[in-house]
């Protein structure tokens, strides 16, 4: 069947399915096209909402057994209690009409939930909005949980993801897709003419950052530096739970980075090409750069650098080349091992999963690469270094928001209802302090590490 006929037989079938509707009113194309951006753009949401799944079977992989439970309620709590701030607060502040020249959303989207169905609003779209930004805000807060692990109060983490998801990252959101939702909204990050397709910056180094400035006032596991410095190994529990939090997180990224577009046309697919090759240039590269450091081919750099090719294509995705996203992932990948050697050896941060070199290091290195490799805009095409230098801005200010921000509000905390659980909760575990239960009832071994 040749592609017309198939292109025709799609058309009637449409047309049949749509028969009902056709006969009460006329629908017209532009209804159609609006009803698949609809359904595409929530297909993408939910992928998207998976990839909570991804993210809490990678940090519990990578962190010990007896945190597990710890780390699970984490991630769960993150999306619940970001998803309601989110609802209430933090969509306004991100999409509302502007005020002090494109600073943060007020009017009447300043309690999104309560302007939602009101006078201005449609019923399918932006609904279908709403969701999305959701699950994006839940991902931004739930980066900080990696950074944080195994040592951090469960009490003072619920109230950190409320503050990140209603105030941290929509602001610095308003400031770079404020116009997402109406055009003449936008802030100043986009009027200087900043392009951050999915969030490389705006979703995944803001939460990174923070997650940053966390892991620097809580100070790092015990056990994990010695008298002298040097730091000591603490495995993770279960790579197989790593490796398919990996997969998990891969698959939310097609709609993630597809999703974006909110628009159901081709560009859905050739997203999804740019962001699956980057992600396999990011495996590839951090497998051979980890072998050549390490004399082995280490497997959690090795995931970690298909997450670090996936974050370093998300802003960029849709304006290079499948060669040029290619490359973008294959530095994202090596770039990944180099920053968590240097954190954790250098910096003497403590990181047990890698969140800030994957998300902060490698988001920073994907919005710089629109600069350089975008079809119009990049050096690499003639474009001149002026791109470079919006990006650079961007970068720096997510960095001093994110990060100044973060110190902030972990300090406060860390003075008032305290940060970081006591030695002996720490050397126990987290499930039985926090929690009261064991992840693997039976066959928990408690270490002194």
């Amino acid at each position: 069947m040749n592609k017309k006929r198939i292109t025709g037989v799609a058309l009637t079938l449409a047309l049949l399915c749509a028969a009902p509707a056709m006969a009460d009113e006329a629908m017209t194309v532009e209804d159609l096209q609006a009803n698949l951006n609809v359904v595409w753009t929530s297909v993408a949401a939910f992928l998207v909402m998976f990839m909570q799944a991804g993210f809490a079977m990678v940090e519990a992989g990578l962190t010990r057994s007896k945190n597990t439970v710890n780390i699970l309620m984490k991630n769960i709590m993150d999306f619940s209690i970001g998803s309601i701030g989110f609802f209430f607060i933090g969509f306004g502040l991100m999409f509302g009409q502007k005020a002090m020249g494109g600073w943060f959303g007020t009017t009447d989207f300043l309690l999104s939930g309560v302007a939602i169905g009101s006078e201005g609003w449609e019923t399918q779209w932006d609904w279908t909005f709403l969701i999305f930004q959701t699950v994006f805000a839940a991902t931004a807060a739930t980066i900080v949980s990696g950074a944080m692990a195994e040592r951090t109060k469960f009490v003072s983490y619920l109230i950190f993801s409320a503050v990140i998801s209603v105030f941290i990252y929509p602001v610095f959101g308003a400031w770079a897709w404020g116009s997402l939702l109406h055009e003449d909204a936008g802030g100043w990050l986009e009027g200087m003419g900043f392009m951050d397709f999915a969030g490389s910056t705006v979703v995944h180094s803001v939460g990174a950052w923070i997650g940053l400035a966390g892991a620097i006032v809580l100070g790092a596991r015990k056990g994990k530096y010695g008298p002298d410095g040097s730091p000591k190994a603490i495995p993770g529990h279960s790579m197989a739970l790593a490796a398919l939090g990996v997969f998990i997180l891969w698959l939310g990224w097609f709609g993630f980075n597809p999703g974006s577009t909110t628009f159901g046309d081709g560009m859905i697919g050739y997203i999804a090409v740019t962001t699956n090759l980057s992600a396999a240039g990011g495996a590839v590269a951090a497998m051979f750069t980890s072998w050549a450091i390490f004399k082995k081919a280490d497997m959690s750099m090795t995931f970690n650098g298909a997450l670090a090719g996936l974050v370093s294509i998300t802003a960029p995705c849709d304006v290079v080349s499948p060669i040029g996203a290619l490359i973008i992932g294959l530095i994202g990948g090596a770039l990944v091992v180099f920053s968590v050697t240097f954190i954790d050896r250098v910096l003497k941060v403590d990181d047990p999963v890698g969140a800030v070199s994957v998300h902060g290091v490698c988001g920073a290195w994907g919005t710089l690469a629109v600069g350089l490799f975008a079809l119009e805009e990049g050096l690499f095409y003639g474009g001149g270094i002026s791109q470079i230098g919006i990006q650079l801005v961007g970068v720096l200010v997510a960095f001093v928001w994110a990060f100044g921000a973060g110190l902030i509000l972990f300090s406060i905390l860390k003075a008032t209802v305290g940060l970081r659980v006591s030695e002996d909760e720490e050397l126990k575990g987290l499930d039985i302090g926090e929690h009261g239960m064991e992840a693997y009832t039976g066959f928990q071994i408690f270490v002194t590490q």
